[in-house]
């Protein structure tokens, strides 16, 4: 007896016209493979492919009392005008950067990475470009990629789509551990310079971009270069700068620091202030690097929602005591680091500290901490 299936299946149907090309998936591993081995110390076991990745933390034991700090995230819609442009190495600055420097805030000192690629189609060449990019900026913050994960998803993602994400694990002696408990009235803001939108706000970016009828390759003067290529500067990966910052002053210098990313300055600076405190920034305090202003010029943005979503030029903000803002701005500048003071830190003022009140800020990601009021308007 025939089944009734068979006479209508042509052809067998295999993984591979499913679309998922494991062949495919192992070149790309070929190609990568030198790269993440470049991240790998000592402590590194094992090699590229394994199940997992494999880190000694034998020298851990030297801790008094060390506790583990871990961040995950990912590049959110940037990857897009990385698939427009068919340029993709840049982005793995942007992966890692959102993830070590979220855990150097807290004074930790990264160790080991992972990432994660999710793809329509496995294109080796442009997924080995892209881990090719993840291990350099680990190289660039003394991480380890210690291993990956990439992932074809055909039907779910078109064939030239792709995510990414990824997580690493620090660690801090807890004595040493960096945080609004240690912010104190009178500290004082150094704000560290982003490289430009860093990879947060791309989904105002690119309804302004599209609003206007701009193309990526548009050359734009007043940025030097073409729009695209202004787009998808690299985010700035901190985490070995401020590690050196922290080190070099000590906790009783360095407070605590503040990455820029979602959300703006103000509300990131907030999370890391303790509650009755206030820190007052002065918006013309800095000029405003060409890309926010010609944002908010050719969208028309209104200033409150530029603010609440881009950097503004700060990448990184650190709170440090006040006899220690000389020396934290001449490491900046043995680092190659711009960075200026950018506010104070003071005691709520009960009369003038108003929730609600235009430029206060408080209550932000669900912490219930300090406050950050912006003054003046911007120089552009």
């Amino acid at each position: 007896m025939t089944h009734p299936t068979d006479a209508a299946q042509a052809a067998p149907i295999t993984y591979a016209t499913a679309g998922v090309d494991t062949e495919a998936g192992d070149k790309a591993v070929e190609l990568m493979k030198d790269a993440v081995r470049a991240t790998h110390g000592a402590r590194v076991l094992g090699g590229v492919g394994g199940f997992a990745g494999l880190y000694d933390a034998s020298f851990l034991t030297r801790y008094r009392r060390p506790l583990l700090a871990t961040s995950t995230d990912g590049v959110g819609t940037k990857v897009a005008i990385a698939q427009a442009l068919d340029v993709h190495h840049t982005i793995g600055f942007d992966l890692v950067g959102m993830v070590v420097d979220d855990i150097v805030v807290v004074g930790a000192e990264p160790l080991f990475m992972t990432d994660y690629i999710a793809t329509g189609r496995v294109v080796p060449e442009r997924i080995a470009d892209v881990v090719r990019g993840i291990a350099e900026a680990c190289s660039v913050a003394g991480t380890a990629l210690v291993g990956g994960e990439t992932a074809e998803h055909p039907g779910l993602l078109a064939p030239d789509e792709y995510d990414v994400a990824g997580a690493a694990t620090g660690v801090v002696e807890a004595d040493e551990l960096l945080g609004p408990e240690r912010v104190r009235e009178g500290d004082v803001l150094v704000a560290l310079a982003s490289s430009g939108l860093h990879s947060n706000g791309y989904s105002l970016v690119r309804a302004v971009v599209r609003a206007a009828g701009w193309g990526l390759e548009r050359h734009v003067d007043e940025l030097g270069r073409t729009l695209g290529e202004e787009l998808l500067e690299p985010t700035r990966v901190y985490a070995s700068d401020c590690l050196a910052i922290a080190r070099r002053a000590g906790v009783a210098g360095v407070h605590a620091f503040s990455h820029v990313t979602g959300g703006g300055l103000a509300s990131n600076v907030a999370r890391i202030l303790p509650a009755g405190l206030v820190a007052d920034v002065d918006r013309g305090g800095w000029t405003l690097p060409p890309v926010f202003s010609l944002v908010q010029r050719l969208g028309q943005v209104p200033w409150t929602d530029l603010e609440g979503t881009l950097n503004l030029g700060v990448g990184m903000v650190a709170v440090v005591a006040p006899e220690a803002v000389d020396g934290v701005l001449a490491q900046a500048a043995e680092l190659g680091l711009p960075a200026w003071p950018l506010g104070a830190v003071r005691a709520v003022d009960d009369e003038r500290d108003v929730v609600g009140a235009p430029g206060f800020v408080s209550g932000t990601k669900g912490v219930d901490g300090g406050a950050v009021r912006l003054t003046g308007s911007y120089r552009v």
